[in-house]
């Protein structure tokens, strides 16, 4: 009986990889779980098997990615530093996708834990609209709440312009750190 139940895990394990790896949109816990009969904390524990067994799969806030062929997506990356308030989250997350800039996370510095890194993968306004949803739906915190504002995101772009532009524009709204 457990060596079934462990050949069954397995198989759905590859199964989840073989659908995040073919994925090119994040896929949900709550979807996986429906399409493999089992409960979302079955995928949660899955997803963490094949994380610690070297795949490159992040959880977003839009679901589980594949990384494999993220480094090479992009030809220009950069490190911003922001700082502004709850209220002008959406309007510096617009202004960087509007630009072509991909938001690739938000980072903080906290007094004991060290760096906190929350992945965000946004790439458009649909992105940035879905984000700021899930949050006002959950009533989360934004990590730049524990900073007093500052935090840090990693961006990408196929255009180095796009990152100038929009590094330029968040420096004219009073959000970019200088």
């Amino acid at each position: 009986m457990t060596h079934d139940k462990k050949f069954k895990s397995s198989e759905r394990r590859e199964a989840i990889l073989k659908q995040l790896r073919e994925s090119a949109s994040p896929l949900t816990g709550k979807s996986l779980a429906e399409e493999m009969k089992v409960t979302r904390q079955v995928i949660v524990a899955d997803v963490s098997l094949l994380k610690a067994g070297g795949e490159p799969i992040i959880a977003t806030s839009q679901g589980y990615l594949y990384m494999k062929e993220e480094k090479r997506r992009f030809s220009y990356r950069r490190t911003i530093v922001c700082c502004h308030n709850r209220s002008e989250t959406k309007e510096e997350l617009e202004i960087l996708v509007d630009h072509g800039v991909y938001v690739q996370n938000v980072v903080i510095e906290h007094p004991v834990y060290g760096d906190l890194k929350a992945e965000l993968h946004l790439g458009n306004r649909r992105d940035v609209e879905r984000f700021m949803e899930q949050v006002n739906s959950s009533n989360a915190t934004y990590l730049l709440e524990l900073t007093d504002g500052v935090h840090t995101h990693e961006i990408a772009a196929d255009r180095e312009e796009a990152i100038e532009e929009a590094v330029r524009e968040l420096a004219e709204a009073g959000i970019l750190m200088e």
